[in-house]
């Protein structure tokens, strides 16, 4: 299923197979930890409805990607947009699909963790109604502590 933002130009789709290098690319941009290829692989080929990308003139510009870790719970694992592409409502288009997605699969509760130092990623998940639970202490690989939050659908 495609959408388009308010700019005919960004499609919001699935994840296909051939995203692969531009997902992994992005990625290690993009985000403090470093994620192996076969990780990607594993996220898509477990739950693909939670793997959407967002594309703009054909090229990758942002990605979520997030499975089903029970019958009625969600988790997002990973959520980034090319640096000079952010603030253009990419990353809440990504979200809102996701969280579209979810209720199809009759999941009533989203989980994801997020760097305490990243308070521009805090803010925004609290604007799209998450809301921290708790607090892990060197969670990531860097030593640097993690929001664990939530959001009820």
């Amino acid at each position: 299923m495609s959408k388009n933002l308010s700019s005919p130009v960004i499609i919001i789709r699935t994840f296909e197979p051939n995203d692969m290098f531009s997902v992994v690319k992005l990625a290690s941009e993009t985000l403090t930890e470093h994620y192996q290829p076969p990780l990607f692989n594993f996220l898509y080929e477990t739950f693909p409805d939670g793997f959407i990308v967002a594309e703009k003139h054909h090229q990758l510009v942002g990605f979520i990607a997030g499975f089903q870790t029970s019958k009625t719970t969600g988790r997002i694992s990973m959520l980034t947009v090319r640096k000079n592409e952010r603030r253009q409502g990419i990353a809440s288009a990504l979200l809102s699909e996701f969280l579209t997605r979810m209720k199809e699969h009759h999941i009533r509760q989203i989980e994801l963790e997020v760097s305490t130092p990243n308070q521009a990623a805090v803010e925004f998940y609290k604007k799209h109604g998450f809301i921290v639970k708790e607090k892990v202490i060197s969670f990531y690989q860097n030593g640097d502590d993690a929001y664990i939050m939530k959001r009820e659908l």
